[in-house]
């Protein structure tokens, strides 16, 4: 497709130069011959690995599995379903039998009337209780309210009349006060105006001023002064620090560090590309090798022990299994058969002991009560039916 495309829709390929081309061969040539035998390690090392991981340690840690399961996990299983579970069970049935019963039996019959009995006493002391503070209550009231009536004859005959004699005292002294501290107020006011804020405001307009103002100006010239120094001195040193730092580290790095970081990084990235291009031809040959050397141990180890295994191991198996190992099987399969119908009696039988024990204890259940269905109680029995065959009816009767 790219050929039937004219000149002018190509991609523009970039042009290289000539350090370009003169470093990538030598450098790949290099890399492929030193990239190779890594390559080809690092294979054989994936498929060692592989091999190891899917026929030793797979079966290995599977086989493992299995014995912790059987040393670690399954004792404690079959403890706990068969031993702890039932234990459990029954001493809870024992708890239960022991200790609820009892404590209902002793709560309903015993405990149940004697809380009657207390509450009943103890609501009788209470109404007594309640009957003796309410009269003393309103002993109380009567005394308080005697104590309030001459407290309230007491505020109103005697301390509100003194309480309004002595504000009216109060009062005439406060208008007394006041006069006579507005008149030293405003005395005082006058003489502090004329004595001491006219000769400050005079001493500061035409002495402190014109003194200020003069001393503002030297500084400002001091500081100008000061400044243009300070300019001159900088200025100086930047030409100084320009001339001897500045331009030599711009010239090093213009025309030294940046054409040496140019053909290090041409270097860097030739090395790079030679390094993957080496990668991937290293990768090719050595599935090459492997492929051949997979089809040699095909050849002469493979073939030889699956002929082996389909011509001897596999009839040799079938008359192992159907002689051996069938039977056996079926021998545990009635062992197992005949186990379960016996532990099956077992629990039947406990089942039913626990069932006496209960019946012993506690008598038997009580049957439920028959409810006559709709159609009993509408229709009537099987006597006083009507029906055609017999001499009962109205028609038939004599």
């Amino acid at each position: 497709m790219d050929l039937e495309k004219s000149p002018a829709e190509r991609p523009a390929v970039p042009a290289e130069g000539c350090l370009t081309v003169a470093i990538r061969l030598p450098v790949r040539i290099v890399v492929l011959v030193l990239v190779v035998p890594v390559r080809m390690l690092w294979d054989a090392l994936v498929v060692g690995g592989r091999f190891l991981r899917d026929t030793v340690l797979r079966p290995v840690g599977r086989v493992f599995q299995w014995v912790a399961w059987a040393v670690f996990v399954w004792p404690w299983v079959t403890l706990w379903r068969y031993a702890v579970v039932p234990v459990a069970k029954a001493l809870a049935w024992l708890g239960y039998v022991l200790l609820v019963v009892p404590a209902v039996w002793m709560y309903e019959t015993v405990l149940t009337p004697v809380g009657h009995a207390i509450a009943w006493v103890a609501r009788g002391v209470g109404a007594g209780f309640a009957r003796v503070l309410r009269g003393l209550g309103a002993g109380f009231a009567w005394v308080l309210r005697g104590i309030g009536a001459v407290l309230a004859w007491v505020y109103a005959r005697v301390l509100t009349p003194v309480g309004r004699a002595v504000a009216w005292l109060l009062r005439g002294l406060g208008i007394g006060f006041g006069a006579v501290a507005l008149g030293v107020y405003q005395v005082v006011a006058w003489l502090v105006r004329h004595l001491i804020v006219v000769p400050a405001l005079w001493w500061y307009e035409w002495v402190l001023a014109p003194v200020g103002r003069g001393i503002a100006w030297a500084a400002r010239g001091l500081g100008w002064l000061v400044r243009m120094i300070f300019t001159g001195i900088g200025v100086a040193l930047y030409w100084t620090l320009r001339v001897l730092l500045v331009l030599p580290a711009l010239a090093l790095w213009r025309w030294v560090l940046v054409p040496v970081g140019r053909v290090l990084a041409v270097v860097a990235r030739e090395v790079g590309d030679a390094l993957g291009h080496a990668w991937r031809v290293a990768g090719h040959l050595s599935l090459a090798v492997g492929r051949f050397l997979g089809r040699l141990f095909r050849w002469i180890f493979v073939e030889p022990v699956r002929w082996v295994y389909r011509s001897v191991l596999t009839p040799v198996g079938h008359v192992v299994r159907d002689t051996v190992l069938r039977p056996a099987a079926e021998a545990a399969r009635g062992v197992g058969r005949v186990t379960r119908q016996a532990l099956a009696t077992a629990r039947e039988s406990a089942r039913q002991t626990r069932a006496d024990i209960r019946r012993m204890l506690f008598g038997a259940p009580r049957e439920p009560e028959r409810v006559p269905l709709a159609k009993d109680r509408r229709e009537p029995g099987a006597a006083g039916t009507r029906t055609l065959g017999s001499s009962t009816t109205a028609l038939t009767k004599d």
